[in-house]
């Protein structure tokens, strides 16, 4: 389909300060009324309605005996032009908001059993930011999408874009419905003993693919899931087993689901990652307190 591209001259150049004179000028019903309530001088209202009015092509305002009122193109612009302030100052909020907050996105499992002590310590550090837990599923953990400053990954981020640190390693686990009557006893179990079952796995941000039985003689059959509620869903229903980090057990333990080490299972690196060129405030301090965690055992 094509879209038809307009030259820059025929596009409309308004602009906010311009909608938030109109609009206070159109609801105070005067000139100086709105001088007085955006603290400018009533020569500056009327340059800027004067300015918004080349733009629209017609009059928006009329003056009468007592101040001024909407014509009625004014009249159609109003709520759309309030509707536009409004989003407007939903976004500046959300600006300031965010140099307040650390948001720190994960995908499945966020530190495992380290997460509730940090976000108890984290209020006793010297850091001016609070720290908002947010999940999201995809290979960057909402980084890439913007949802979140700084993300728990455990898998390498081939991406340019992106820097991280190891801030620790955890065991990898299997996953196996609780009324399993061949492995329900057992302590540990071996990558060969999971090869032999259906292993579910999330191939856009969980842990588990083809390569980790590279070398065995037999690899197993794989179905696939969409995130961490639809994969230990799968297990209970006994459709199959999951290979997962230990931190999926602390903060998704589920009945029905029993998790087991993988006892040739090599361990799994948990990274912090963020944007190479925007480093967010507070991210030296996560590291350190993430770090020292993992190392506390």
């Amino acid at each position: 389909m094509h879209i038809l591209q307009l030259p820059y001259d025929l596009v409309m150049d308004w602009n906010l300060r311009e909608l938030r004179v109109f609009v206070t000028a159109a609801e105070t019903g005067s000139f100086t009324d709105a001088a007085a309530e955006l603290f400018i001088s009533q020569a500056a209202v009327s340059r800027t309605i004067a300015a918004f009015e080349r733009t629209v092509g017609e009059r928006v305002l009329r003056r009468i005996p007592r101040g001024c009122e909407p014509t009625h193109t004014g009249r159609l612009l109003l709520p759309h032009a309030r509707r536009v302030l409004a989003e407007a100052d939903r976004f500046s909020d959300f600006l300031r908001d965010r140099h307040g907050v650390l948001r720190l996105g994960y995908a499945w499992a966020a530190l495992g059993r380290h997460t509730a002590r940090l976000q108890r310590e984290w209020a006793t550090r010297a850091v001016d930011s609070d720290l908002e837990l947010i999940r999201h599923n995809s290979p960057t953990a909402g980084l890439a999408e913007g949802r979140c400053d700084v993300a728990v990954v455990r898998r390498p981020l081939d991406d340019a874009r992106f820097d991280s640190v190891v801030i620790g390693l955890e065991r990898r686990l299997v996953a196996f419905a609780s009324d399993d009557s061949h492995w329900a006893r057992r302590r540990q179990l071996s990558l060969s003993e999971l090869a032999e079952r259906t292993v579910i796995i999330d191939p856009r941000a969980g842990t588990t693919t083809e390569a980790l039985w590279a070398g065995l003689d037999r690899m197993p059959r794989f179905i696939e899931s969409t995130d961490v509620d639809s994969w230990l869903d799968a297990i209970i229903a006994g459709r199959g087993i999951g290979t997962t980090a230990e931190a999926t057990a602390h903060h998704h333990a589920r009945p029905g689901v029993t998790y087991r080490p993988v006892k040739d299972g090599p361990r799994i690196p948990v990274r912090l990652a963020w944007w190479r060129d925007q480093q967010p405030r507070g991210l030296g301090e996560l590291i350190d307190a993430a770090t020292a965690l993992y190392a506390d055992g």
